[in-house]
């Protein structure tokens, strides 16, 4: 059957669109001087550009400055993406014989409404148009004003930095969980299906949109299977194969959701983002573990970004470290400490560093999977996650190539020699499971570490306030073997919808704590966040507590001795007090109080007197009808 044929005019509305979330003006230059976007025959309004055009007329010609532009050529069909591309570079070429004005950037964009659509753009560097990448992976959406900007200036195809707007990347998220909840995908597979896809893209040759879906998904998986395949990962496909319907209609619905999320996946520039400094994987799942009900039944929260990146800071992790996470859920902490390496070290030193020196276990393999292929997408770093209870499971020293790594042991095998400098952790909240308390997985990372090691666990305040065998951990091992650096009450909100409220727990392993050894203690807050309408977004009106003690933490975590400003209810330095019978290790035992000021005195006054009189009242009026 003749496919029917889409005019290009179907793309102007999307063009446009995406031109205004960019931040472009789609004013006429020519009737307004903030103006920024020429449509169509618009642009032979300005007398450079229509000296080099003629009558030809491109889809969009953008205004950059005074005398640079960005040329838009668009295609009705996703298959015309080359006949789009070359266009717009046609339309380019002939405006860069001008001596006045250039047009260094380009894109070609091709589809419709119904099919998607697909964006290539380029950038002239020294007289050619070269892919316009960051990282050496490909720019898949149109290109902001600044980002023109930046490409002008560095003379360069390459992007140095690649802004991740949190917010958009968040109401995309939303917006794939809601196509392929229109696809008949099931809530708790959608994050698995989102897994494959993404290794699916990994190859930059592109699938055949336009196949039947019984083929367009057996490419799709083929191509993740084999990218887990090079990484010695095969086993995990299994967990996150994608599994069509047995009826034909519903194939073809399930097929048009997954390309649908390939297109909008490719808006965000996912390729190249994920080399960002955002987690935007972790974001994903949030999103989908949130609605689906596996992530609360296995009691899961993602941690969320900036906490991992505060958490691989005041640790210091280095190139050298051997870094573990026996919870590592979606490997969100795992990222960080990669990112945290690659952005203090050099190529040959990160290539040892993920190769043998990044260690996870997650108990669920499909949440396993999602964490290997975070780590991939990276660079990889994936060759020690593992699926197993990380409490059956140890790490020992290992030397290969004169490279010092781990090697995971079944627990209860003799371990002469700790590997482990360096352990991040936020341990399943809310088990029922009486042999799986958090402090268990914090004393199993405790076990894995070399004498000197640092811990950074984020665990519920109750474990560290509880009586019975809370208690005895707390003073028969977690102090009598190892000294507590820092714990940190974190803001209430952090793992909202969770209502759990936690703390951050520093240990130093295999050192008594010391009667008269300070720790830094710390209430806070605020992280930056707001939460509102379900969502946590960075808001520059909100305090970040987190950074204001960053930098006197991390001294203090390298000397106790440094001096820490005692703020009321904020933040000290004090010994911990081994008579309390509670044994209680939480800032709120130690921080002192504020001295109210005479106007708060007065307005808890008049409070008090209102409670009072509406008491009197209550119980008069209780007394008449007695």
């Amino acid at each position: 059957m003749t496919k029917k044929r889409i005019s290009e005019y179907t793309s102007y509305i999307w063009i446009k669109n995406e031109l205004q979330e960019l931040d472009w003006n789609t004013k006429n230059p020519n009737r307004n001087s903030d103006g920024q976007v020429y449509t169509q025959q618009e642009c032979l309004d300005n007398e450079q550009i229509k000296k080099q055009l003629v009558k030809k007329k491109p889809e969009y010609v953008c205004k950059i400055n005074e005398d640079n532009f960005y040329v838009i050529e668009a295609k009705g069909q996703i298959e015309e993406i080359d006949k789009a591309f070359q266009e717009a570079c046609d339309y380019a070429t002939l405006i860069n014989k001008s001596k006045l004005i250039k047009a260094p950037i380009v894109s070609g964009v091709a589809g419709n409404d119904e099919d998607g659509y697909i964006v290539r753009s380029a950038f002239l560097e020294k007289g050619i148009f070269k892919t316009i990448n960051y990282h050496s992976k490909e720019i898949t959406s149109l290109i902001s004003p600044s980002l023109c900007i930046e490409l002008i200036e560095n003379k360069s195809s390459s992007i140095k930095e690649l802004e991740i707007n949190e917010k958009q990347l968040l109401a995309t998220a939303e917006d794939i969980n809601e196509v392929l909840h229109l696809g008949s995908i099931n809530k708790d597979e959608r994050a698995s299906v989102m897994a494959t896809l993404l290794l699916s893209l990994i190859d930059d040759t592109k699938p055949n949109y336009n196949a039947s879906a019984t083929v367009f998904v057996k490419d799709v998986n083929n191509r993740a299977e084999e990218i887990l395949i090079q990484h010695n990962k095969r086993d995990f496909f299994k967990h996150i194969e994608i599994k069509l319907p047995s009826k034909e209609e519903a194939r073809k619905k399930y097929k048009k959701s997954l390309v649908s999320t390939i297109f909008k996946l490719k808006k965000i520039n996912i390729k190249a983002a994920m080399f960002s400094g955002t987690d935007v994987l972790g974001k994903f799942y949030e999103v989908f573990l949130k609605y689906g009900n596996g992530a609360k039944d296995i009691g899961i929260v993602l941690t969320p970004r900036h906490v991992t990146t505060f958490a691989c800071n005041i640790l210091n992790i280095t190139h050298q470290d051997v870094v573990y996470d026996p919870t590592c859920g979606t490997g969100g902490f795992l990222v960080s400490a990669f990112d945290y390496v690659r952005s203090n070290s050099s190529e040959e030193q990160l290539s040892e560093f993920k190769k043998h020196r990044i260690f996870g276990i997650e108990q669920q393999p499909k949440v396993a999977s999602l964490a290997i292929v975070n780590m991939i997408f990276r660079g990889d770093g994936s060759n020690n996650i593992i699926d197993d209870n990380c409490l059956s499971v140890g790490l020992k020293r290992l030397v290969l190539n004169s490279s010092t790594t781990g090697e995971y042991v079944k627990t209860g095998e003799n371990i002469n020699s700790k590997v482990v400098s360096k352990v991040l952790m936020n341990p399943p909240f809310a088990l029922k499971d009486k042999d799986e308390k958090e402090y268990k997985f914090i004393q199993h990372a405790l076990d894995q570490m070399i004498d000197g090691g640092l811990l950074f666990a984020i665990i519920p305040l109750s474990v560290l306030t509880k009586s019975g065998v809370s208690k005895k951990w707390r003073q028969n091992q977690l102090l009598k073997e190892n000294t507590v650096l820092s714990v940190i009450s974190l803001p209430d909100k952090l793992f909202y919808p969770v209502g759990v409220h936690t703390c951050a727990l520093i240990v130093k392993k295999g050192v008594p704590h010391p009667e008269n050894q300070k720790v830094f203690w710390a209430k806070c807050n605020e992280d930056g966040y707001l939460t509102k309408k379900g969502k946590r977004l960075k808001n520059d009106s909100i305090e970040n507590h987190l950074e204001q003690i960053e930098d006197k933490l991390k001294l203090f975590i390298l000397n106790s001795n440094t001096k820490i400003n005692n703020i009321p209810e904020f933040q000290k330095s004090e010994k911990i007090d081994f008579k309390d019978n509670l044994l209680e290790l939480v800032p709120e035992a130690y921080l002192d109080q504020k001295i109210p000021t005479k106007e708060e005195i007065m307005i808890g006054i008049d409070e008090l007197v209102r409670e009072a009189a509406a008491f009197i009242i209550r119980s008069k009026n209780e007394n008449e009808i007695i």
